[in-house]
């Protein structure tokens, strides 16, 4: 949660009878990611009046993926959902989900039938992410599926053994496998508060993806090279051949155009290098992924 405030009323008015439904030994696990209005002291309320909600407040915003990953580690339950608070995804799929998982599934998928609510720029970049992230991957990410699903115990124990600082959960929720299913629902417009998400923290969420589950980037290159050096060989071959036969060497434009040519493209390959090794570098420093500044319930 971050300034959710807005929306935690109806998140539990919602949330506390679908797991009623399901089960009397419940847990709701709220991450306060570092929020700025009053969705802390709202948790509080809420968790004195419900001793089964648990809070974690971090010690500041770490981002969503992490306060995923901090919510998971405190988790005890045989099976777990993640579900944002702004109800876009609706807790009323949890009995549909737990029943898939009684079947013997270990990974029940929730995914969308379509993105209705979405703007059309945002569905087709989506779109586009998908198909690239599992052109280039040999971790295959499903479609429309975000974070709510649910998971058995096995498969957080095995996600939690994964301690990579840049993470990108939908890409170590597919990593580990498992038995999976999927039920689809229609996903709705957010119940209250603003969205935090815009196209820029988008695109570094798709780049933390490729870079992190993929190392083509890194390989395209060695072809890329090789593909210049060759035209630059025939270049060189056919300035030769003009200097020979009609005295007309290349002159300073065709060399501009060759050097900011090659130039640009060793900056960007210069870039994505960097890119792997800017992620070598927070691995290295292994910090620890997040830090609690206080928690209400967790005896664990």
């Amino acid at each position: 949660m971050y300034n959710e405030e807005a929306v935690l009323t109806a998140l539990f008015d919602r949330l506390v009878p679908c797991l009623k439904q399901v089960t009397k030994d419940y847990e709701i696990v709220c991450v306060n990611d570092g929020s700025r209005d009053g969705t802390w002291d709202k948790l509080k309320a809420f968790a004195q009046a419900n001793p089964r909600i648990k809070l974690i407040n971090l010690s500041r915003n770490f981002g969503k993926e992490i306060a995923l990953s901090a919510g998971l580690d405190h988790t005890v339950g045989d099976a777990v959902i993640p579900i944002d608070a702004d109800l876009q995804e609706p807790p009323e799929l949890i009995p549909e989900l737990v029943a898939e998982w009684k079947k013997g599934f270990k990974v029940v998928l929730a995914t969308r039938k379509s993105r209705n609510t979405d703007s059309w720029l945002k569905r087709k970049s989506a779109e586009w992410f998908y198909k690239a992230m599992n052109s280039v991957s040999t971790v295959k990410l499903p479609p429309n599926t975000g974070d709510f699903r649910l998971m058995d115990r096995q498969v957080v124990e095995a996600v939690k053994l994964m301690p990579e600082r840049t993470r990108f959960m939908k890409g170590i929720f597919a990593w580990v496998g498992f038995s999976t299913t999927a039920i689809y629902f229609d996903r709705k417009a957010r119940v209250a508060g603003k969205t935090t998400w815009n196209y820029w923290k988008l695109w570094k969420f798709a780049l933390d993806g490729i870079f992190s589950f993929t190392s083509l980037p890194l390989r395209v290159w060695t072809y890329i090279g090789a593909f210049i050096s060759l035209i630059s060989f025939l270049w060189i071959l056919v300035i030769v051949a003009r200097t020979i036969f009609f005295g007309n060497p290349a002159g300073y434009p065709s060399l501009m155009v060759a050097v900011l040519f090659i130039g640009g493209m060793q900056l960007l390959s210069i870039g994505i290098v960097g890119e792997y090794v800017a992620r070598i570098y927070r691995e290295a420093k292994r910090r620890p992924l997040y830090l609690i500044a206080d928690t209400v319930g967790i005896n664990h």
